[in-house]
């Protein structure tokens, strides 16, 4: 499954442009998987099944939510602003989480930069903070930590970790302020001038769109299945109806992002059964006892299997070590390491994490070239592997 995501693209790329021929692939490879455990584990299928169904409602909930926001303007696209944009939506990534901001905020941050011939890297480095790294300061802001607190982790746990937040976000700030400076002074004369006439201020149209994030987000944290996954789709549902559509066709909104997304992690979620069963069975043999193993233990196959139930064995793990019960039968150290390495290393790759893809593929439509699977895993090799080497060092030793 995971090569076929990395390697279509590249072999056959107009063939899979088409959202069926992606749902032909997950279908064909889940198949086998499918058939097996419900001959042998039907709870299994179920539970995952659970799982995608609350997985995909909430992604969708926030699509289309903040679909219906529009922030019309074109700001001067320089390296302050585009740094600025970034920061905030580290912030913000928090609270509304991942999806939500990085659907808020990358269609203005593309129209501010639409004047512009380099703008790969900003996207790249917007997946990084907005998508995966800034949702870290509350279990609102990443699936992993969510169910953390399902299991027990107290709400405000997740604030202990903003020394990790802080260091990643504002390092990671610093190295794109650099990288954005040199690529703009390789704009032409003609394109930098075009970017400071048409400068508009930012204007905000759906607003009312921010209340059903806001009930998104108390559905999450306050429901519990079935009502959440009823809220999110009520509160979808009420988006669609009454947001005028001049502001979706605007902010280019389409269905297409969220299917991809849809049927690529349908085949995800099937396929990564065995692969979790394993790690439960044999996760033992693994000798990972230390925080800096859980971080890059969990990381890792964060990096490539759905972040949340890969957080959700690493715990299980640590709490059959009979380590110091300090939280969920953990020391603060080791679930501080699964946390952190399943958030931030979900931005390795561009399935370690939902939004990844989706800002890919708005990012695309825009006319934005977006590196293939093996390009993103390069320059998330060369800059975030690095400082997660610096974070081993600083805070999990």
């Amino acid at each position: 499954m995971l090569l076929a995501i990395a390697v279509c693209p590249l072999a056959v790329p107009h063939w899979w442009e088409s959202n069926r021929h992606k749902f032909l692939v997950s279908a064909g490879l889940g198949a086998p998987i499918l058939a097996l455990y419900l001959v042998t584990r039907p709870a299994a299928i179920l539970g995952m099944a659970e799982e995608y169904v609350s997985f995909i409602i909430l992604l969708a909930g926030l699509y289309v939510v903040s679909g219906g926001i529009l922030l019309r303007g074109d700001l001067e696209a320089t390296p302050a602003t585009n740094t600025t944009f970034l920061a905030a939506g580290s912030v913000l990534a928090s609270f509304i989480g991942t999806t939500g901001a990085s659907m808020l905020l990358i269609r203005p941050l593309l129209q501010t930069n639409r004047e512009r011939r380099h703008v790969r890297h900003t996207v790249i480095v917007f997946v990084f903070l907005v998508s995966n790294i800034g949702g870290m300061l509350t279990p609102l802001g990443d699936p992993p930590l969510f169910l953390g607190y399902l299991q027990g982790v107290p709400f405000t746990w997740t604030f202990r970790l903003w020394p990790q937040w802080l260091f990643m976000v504002a390092a990671l700030l610093a190295i794109y302020f650099v990288w954005d400076t040199r690529a703009y002074a390789r704009e032409t004369a003609a394109a930098r001038r075009r970017d400071r006439t048409e400068v508009e201020p930012l204007r905000v149209r759906g607003g009312l769109n921010g209340i059903g994030l806001i009930l998104i987000v108390l559905a999450v944290a306050f429901l519990h299945a079935p009502w959440r996954e009823i809220a999110i789709v009520a509160v979808a549902a009420a988006s669609l109806r009454l947001t005028p559509r001049p502001i979706r066709r605007a902010n280019n909104f389409t269905a297409y992002p969220m299917i991809e997304v849809a049927v690529l992690f349908f085949g995800i979620f099937l396929t990564m059964i065995p692969a979790l069963d394993v790690l439960h069975a044999r996760g033992g043999e693994l000798g990972v006892r230390r925080p800096w193993q859980f971080f890059w233990a969990t990381g890792a196959l964060s990096s490539f299997l759905d972040n949340a139930p890969t957080y959700l064995t690493f715990v299980a793990l640590a709490q059959g070590l009979g380590l110091t019960n300090e939280v969920i039968g953990v020391p603060h150290a080791i679930l501080s390491a699964i946390s952190v390495g399943a958030v931030a290393m979900g931005a390795n790759t561009y399935i370690g994490n939902a939004p990844n893809f989706m800002v890919k593929s708005i990012a695309e439509e825009a006319k934005v070239p977006m590196p293939s699977f093996f390009g993103f895993m390069l320059y998330s090799g060369g800059i975030l592997v690095p400082l997660f080497v610096v974070v081993t060092l600083l805070f999990f030793r």
